[in-house]
């Protein structure tokens, strides 16, 4: 079977910088080139695809339609090649290990308790990339995944890390100045919501068997890690996963409102594409969080 014959690396480059600037003189700037060059390059590239895919207008350089579809794939071609290239370069001889990872979680948990598993498996070289939402693995670069949510995602083994409940926290600062004492005492209270669970609040009071006017009421945030900022700044109080709130409750800077926390049917799993599932450097990271995590 005949290849087909691909343009060279050098060739997008050229293709793309002259698309950003839609300048082929600044392109040349930048790649240090002559115009001509590029000129030239963009044409040959032109002419093995069959497509023109720059137009000019009015002494204006512009892409054509074939020309900004093109574009978006090799940006993204480009991109790939980029960190592959420096992923090889950065672990040397060690097996690499791409997690992505639910952002709280990392910067709460996971990143704190590293330096046991680099300790333990100084061959593996770990890089971390935030994704809060599943994603398929065959498009992306990722071994595995540390996943909250069912233990459902196609293609890929789950296993369970752990499950999460949720604490009402503020500050102590906070807790003083409006003299909270029981659940009841939080309907005069500020309270921080999360884009993503709306209803906690009303679930939690529902939990304690309480019903105050403002379960939906209050500043709403996308993320844990900025309403456990706001929490700390004592604009409010706030649910919480345990494990997030964990050091400001054992540093005091924190203060549980009540006992009781809201459970969820939900929690966190390790992901891996199903072919991934016995890879040395995946079974190693498994069989570490899980030890840390019975650990704790």
């Amino acid at each position: 079977m005949n290849r087909i014959r691909l343009p060279s690396t050098a060739t997008l480059t050229a293709f793309e910088s002259a698309a950003r600037h839609l300048n082929f003189r600044r392109a040349a700037q930048e790649l240090h080139l002559t115009q001509g060059a590029v000129s030239q390059q963009v044409r040959q590239l032109e002419a093995q695809l069959g497509v023109a895919l720059f137009a000019r207008v009015r002494q204006r350089v512009l892409l054509t339609s074939a020309g900004e579809r093109y574009l978006a794939e090799v940006r993204r071609i480009l991109r790939a090649l980029g960190e592959v290239t420096h992923q090889a370069m950065a672990s040397g001889d060690k097996e690499i290990l791409n997690l992505a990872v639910v952002p709280a979680f990392a910067v709460k948990w996971l990143v704190p308790r590293l330096e046991t598993f680099f300790d333990a498996h100084a061959d593996v070289n770990l890089n971390l990339v935030s994704r809060n939402a599943p994603f398929d693995f065959s498009a992306e670069p990722f071994d595995a995944a540390i996943h909250y949510g069912e233990a459902s995602w196609s293609g890929a083994v789950c296993t369970h890390l752990m499950d999460e409940d949720m604490l009402p926290v503020c500050s102590a600062q906070y807790r003083q100045r409006l003299g909270l004492r029981e659940p009841a005492d939080l309907a005069r209270a500020v309270l921080l919501q999360q884009f993503t669970r709306p209803s906690a609040w009303r679930d939690w009071f529902a939990h304690v068997g309480i019903e105050p006017a403002n379960a939906f009421q209050g500043p709403r945030f996308d993320s844990f890690l900025m309403i456990l900022e706001a929490t700390q700044t004592h604009l409010g109080a706030a649910l919480l996963p345990r494990f997030l709130v964990a050091q400001g409750l054992a540093q005091g800077s924190l203060v549980q409102l009540s006992p009781q926390a809201l459970p969820s049917s939900r929690g966190y799993y390790l992901v891996c594409p199903e072919a991934k599932q016995d890879a040395r450097a995946v079974s190693a990271f498994r069989g570490w969080l899980l030890a840390r995590i019975t650990g704790d």
